[in-house]
């Protein structure tokens, strides 16, 4: 009896201590952290080429899609636990590049690793894969190889410690020695980007390897340099290229540094074909800008010249181009491309009909799409097999 009873009042003294501390365990509970949301797949692409995205996100108020081919931002749906989703319209078999605006803070995709790094921010990027595999895709074809030259400039302005450089595709089985050499294309980005966007977002490695192995253009070497010739033309904003006279010195830096420092390291390193015949220089945005004033400039080195959305909106055609004779420039190709939706497309058409009234063959091309990668990929695709031809 006294050992039950003994039982019974610690029973009742456990009860009445558990129930006088569950107001703290329950406040305890109430104020530990919140278990971290975790998005396993934050963006999947379907057979019909539409994509969902994902963003884990508690806190936000307001979460919308940023791609380079959207006209408008799609909104994510919160699904009421802080799982932001949206499913785009089926897209055609291109990579994009897209972003997310958090509560109106612009942020990319943290758990995706393929980026598009411009000095302006980051984006992210996601395939939407062909049938068949569109060139831009990674295959498993024999790859080229990718070296980044880096070298101090004499020449170019303000560069951080006078540093630059250029990246160099040599093709699969390059060889040092072959007799002739290869044919040389210089390929230039656009405004705020680097040396490597030709291959890091424009996967210009991928096209090359493809259209190479199905002998849709001839083996070459690629030469991507650093295209600004005073990187305060890069740093000091868009209001620069209000300013002709800052464009015009940015852009003949730039071709100084090219003629006098690239172009003959690349000759020396890399087993290059001579002869302007097995020369090619071509652009986007402010390459274009850059390929047109170069190419047309320099014809006795260049016999191919191909400016893809070249920003020419406040260029002079006759003051920069006015005194070159077609006959003498004797150009193989020249050609200009632009996307329909681009905001330079009045410009090019202007600088096409220009050229053809001066006596210019040019080859003119438009084609569905704004200033954009998926534009300039396609272009990229095009004017590789008139080369060298």
């Amino acid at each position: 009896m006294r050992r039950r009873r003994l039982l019974g009042m610690w029973t009742s003294f456990a009860l009445a201590a558990v129930l006088s501390l569950s107001p703290a365990l329950a406040a305890a509970q109430s104020s530990a952290p919140e278990k971290p949301l975790f998005v396993e797949k934050s963006h999947e692409v379907h057979a019909d080429g539409s994509v969902t995205f994902r963003l884990a996100s508690r806190n936000a108020h307001n979460v919308l899609l940023l791609m380079d081919t959207l006209k408008q931002p799609l909104p994510l749906t919160n699904d009421g636990n802080g799982l932001w989703s949206v499913t785009t319209p089926a897209l055609q078999p291109q990579i994009y590049n897209y972003s997310f605006l958090v509560d109106g803070v612009h942020t990319a995709d943290t758990r995706n690793a393929q980026v598009h790094r411009s000095f302006a921010d980051i984006e992210s990027l996601v395939t939407v894969p062909g049938t068949p595999a569109q060139p831009w895709e990674q295959n498993t074809l024999p790859h080229g190889a990718l070296t980044l030259e880096r070298f101090t400039t004499h020449v170019a302005l303000n560069l951080p410690d006078q540093q630059s450089e250029y990246v160099v595709y040599t093709p699969a089985g390059y060889d040092a020695k072959k007799k002739g050499g290869y044919p040389v294309l210089y390929l230039l980005h656009g405004y705020l980007d680097s040396a490597t966007a030709w291959t890091e977002v424009g996967r210009a490695q991928n096209v090359l390897d493809t259209m190479i192995a199905n002998k849709q253009c001839l083996p070459m070497v690629v030469v991507m340099p650093l295209g600004y010739g005073d990187w305060s033309f890069l740093t000091g904003g868009f209001s620069n290229w209000n300013d002709p006279a800052k464009v015009d010195a940015n852009v003949n830096l730039f071709e100084q540094s090219l003629e006098t420092e690239v172009m003959p390291a690349v000759e020396k390193s890399y087993n290059i074909a001579s002869g302007r015949e097995h020369h090619a220089i071509s652009g986007l945005s402010m390459g274009g800008l850059e390929t047109l004033r170069i190419g047309l400039t320099h014809a006795d080195q260049f016999a191919y010249v191909a400016g893809m959305s070249s920003a020419i909106h406040n260029e002079s055609f006759d003051q920069h181009y006015g005194s070159i004779d077609p006959k003498k420039a004797n150009l193989k190709l020249l050609w200009v491309g632009v996307g329909v939706d681009d905001h330079l497309l009045k410009p090019n058409r202007d600088f096409v009909a220009w050229a053809k009234a001066r006596g210019f063959n040019v080859q003119a091309v438009e084609t569905p799409g704004a200033h954009q990668w998926p534009v300039w990929r396609e272009n990229l695709v095009t004017i590789l097999p008139l080369l060298f031809r």
